[in-house]
């Protein structure tokens, strides 16, 4: 048998041609070994390489382009010498780059051209101040002819698609990128667009990679650099994103390269991130004692001694801003609208040995149960709304990310949508916490969905809140319409202390909370009266017992009022169990992912909402054994957790079912006798 003949790649050939026609379009390009500018050349030598590891990333021709408005672009160029090594999608039709288990597809982006060159466009992405990259993969083959044949992959990978990629169009050479045709190709590359659904499927995908990136990295803090505390490292993440995320024009982000590592007074690493996120703090127009106490909790980390001490040339500060930097800079740097810090606050509190009771009181809702929360307190671009036990301001991101999705489809014109979005993060969401670490992981998440940080206040709900805005505008009310809750559990009824003071300072609108369900069956019922004498209990909903796997194993459900309106006794109160919510979730270390959709989640999510919102004419994929309709006493407060009745009674079938079967036994009977006397006649 003849063995077969490997054949030899053309990539050599396919370089010369290609370069042959940016030279000939008279484009200033660089090839592998060539700087184009320090900061691309720092940011593809920084980022992990084709075949993992640290650095040594070189596209095989890279170029920096301006359009007519001077925004500069780079392009990235990637030659493959094979016919079929153009590129690797993924079931859904995207760049494949990552494993099943969110981790770099090496093989993929080594073999593949486009996959190669979106790889590098992403090592920019995280590591530079541009945000839209062309990644442009190209690869040829030999005919039969020996004339060579071209294949040319052109992906646009920026902010706004995450990072992901998307496909521009067809082309059969690079005359786009020639300065006459540049321009047009710009308005097509703008013209692309993601469907809300696509946006969604993308975040989902980026959300899970996060949580593989922050197991990553607290793992290594905790094990590899000694003497941080939990609260520590909670504070350095904070200063390290703060400081590298810089404001255009104004304060440049944060480089690694700028800590020194320099022993000296009023220099050290811990004191030139002081001055930045100082710079950054100005610029963002905080109040002054807002911004100061921000200064002084990450201060007392970054200026001790011993995190500033330089061994072997480097800084412990140093070091940790680096893996912050390096693990977490592109999830940030595209813009996720995520509770980013919720997921860290989990990751880094799971390596802490907190009692049973304790740890119920720092878990953070699930985004997707936050998001549930949101919709059942009908929230909109204008309401107005509010967090009494805010942690991460996870609550509040997924109000603010609802209200921004509402304007963007109802106003249609970009100024408008512009000033709405600036009246949202600035004026109509208000949050409290008191504990500082917490405190600081929440104005960081709202400070990274850009910037909703202006009203989170840390304070004390219950004893040190009037109901008026924060900072430099105290006098003026918060005119609450939209409540949302996950409370410690461990406050006065199960935290219902907490909704109550809430509710009694609206005006109106609605109410949702999640909470530990003995609050109603019992152990709240002072507070559930006070509640129903000027609210209205619309819904009581049963959530999985395993909603919060790995961090509590408590009952919770779900209350949602409407403000302003005592409860009567014959108002229809839904109640709904929703233990079967369409998810499946594992507690696995080592997994890939710990919450599956396996029986239509998210369409069940939406239809709690609706049937809280229009009634039983909603029920799809619930059953009418998940959803009844009844009444509670306004004046009991401890029958908030009713099921559907069983009804015993037998059905007209029932009974026709049981009389026909004893018929047939009957007959059964009649016949096996009857043969056993014909057997005797018979003898």
């Amino acid at each position: 048998m003849a063995k077969k003949t490997a054949v030899p790649s053309v990539e050599p050939k396919v370089a010369d041609l290609v370069n042959g026609w940016l030279k000939s379009y008279k484009l200033d390009y660089k090839l592998e070994q060539e700087p184009l500018n320090a900061e691309i050349d720092r940011a593809l030598n920084d980022y992990f390489s084709k075949n993992g590891g640290a650095g040594g990333n070189r596209p095989d021709a890279k170029l920096l382009l301006t359009d007519r408005k001077l925004d500069k672009y780079p392009v990235l160029i990637e030659y493959k010498g094979y016919r079929d090594k153009l590129i690797k999608l993924d079931a859904d039709g995207r760049v494949e780059n990552r494993t099943a288990k969110n981790e770099p597809h090496f093989k993929n982006i080594n073999s593949y051209a486009v996959n190669g060159a979106v790889h590098y466009a992403n090592a920019i992405l995280h590591h530079t101040s541009y945000t839209d990259i062309i990644a442009i993969g190209v690869t040829g083959f030999q005919n039969e002819r020996g004339e060579l044949e071209c294949s040319i992959g052109v992906y646009y990978v920026s902010k706004k698609n995450l990072g992901v990629g998307q496909r521009v169009g067809e082309y059969t050479d690079l005359s786009f990128l020639k300065a006459e045709n540049f321009d047009a190709f710009l308005e097509q590359v703008r013209a692309l667009q993601l469907t809300q659904e696509e946006l969604e499927q993308l975040k989902e995908k980026r959300e899970q990679e996060i949580s593989a990136s922050l197991v990553k990295l607290n793992n290594d803090i905790y094990q590899n650099e000694k003497g941080l505390g939990e609260n520590d490292r909670v504070y350095l993440v904070a200063a390290s994103i703060i400081a590298t995320l810089g404001v255009p024009g104004k304060v440049a982000p944060l480089d690694k390269e700028d800590l020194k590592s320099s022993p000296e007074e009023g220099n050290t690493d811990g004191d030139i991130i002081v001055r930045k996120i100082r710079a950054f703090l100005n610029e963002k127009k905080l109040p002054r004692e807002k911004k100061e106490l921000i200064l002084r909790t990450l201060q007392n980390t970054l200026t001790t001694d011993n995190i500033n001490k330089v061994t072997n040339g480097e800084s412990q500060l140093k070091r940790v801003f680096t893996k912050i930097v390096d693990d977490l800079g592109i999830y940030y740097k595209i813009g996720l609208t995520t509770d980013f810090t919720g997921k860290l606050f989990n990751e880094m509190y799971s390596w802490l040995g907190f009692t049973q009771d304790k740890l119920n009181d720092v878990v953070l809702t699930p985004s997707y149960v936050a998001t549930f929360l949101v919709r059942l307190a009908r929230v909109n671009m204008d309401s107005y709304v509010w967090d009494f036990a805010t942690g991460s301001a996870g609550l509040l991101v997924a109000a603010m990310n609802e209200m921004l999705v509402d304007a963007k489809e109802r106003l249609n014109s970009p100024e408008e949508l512009a000033e709405k979005s600036a009246q949202i993060k600035s004026n109509q969401l208000l949050g409290l916490e008191i504990l500082s670490s917490v405190y600081m992981l929440a104005i960081l998440n709202m400070i990274l969905m850009g910037d909703g940080s202006s009203n989170i206040l840390n304070k004390d709900s219950l004893t040190d809140f009037n109901g008026n805005y924060g900072y430099g505008n105290g006098k003026k009310r918060f005119p609450a319409t939209a409540f949302v809750l996950n409370p410690p559990y461990s406050a006065k009824g199960n935290g219902m202390i907490f909704v109550e003071r809430a509710l009694s300072m609206m005006r109106g609108g609605y109410a949702a909370i999640i909470i530990q369900n003995s609050a109603g069956s019992g152990k709240a019922a002072e507070y559930n009266r006070k509640i129903l004498k000027r609210n209205t209990l619309l819904a009581s909903i049963k959530m999985p017992l395993d909603l919060f796997i790995g961090k509590s194993s408590v009952q919770t459900n779900v209350y949602v009022f409407r403000v302003g309106e005592a409860h009567q006794r014959d108002d229809v109160v839904k109640f709904i169990d929703f233990s079967n919510d369409g998810y499946t979730r594992s507690n696995r270390k080592k997994a890939s992912v710990n919450l599956r959709d396996t029986d239509h989640a998210k369409e069940r999510y939406q239809e709690v909402v609706d049937l809280v919102r229009y009634g039983k004419e909603k029920l799809r994929l619930l059953t009418e054994k998940e959803y009844y309709e009844g009444h509670i006493d306004p004046q009991n407060g401890s029958d908030w957790n009713q099921t559907a009745p069983m009804d015993t009674r037998p059905t007209l079938e029932d009974i026709q079912k049981t009389v026909s079967e004893y018929l047939a036994w009957e007959v059964s009977t009649l016949l096996k006798v009857e043969n056993q006397e014909d057997s005797r006649l018979k003898k």
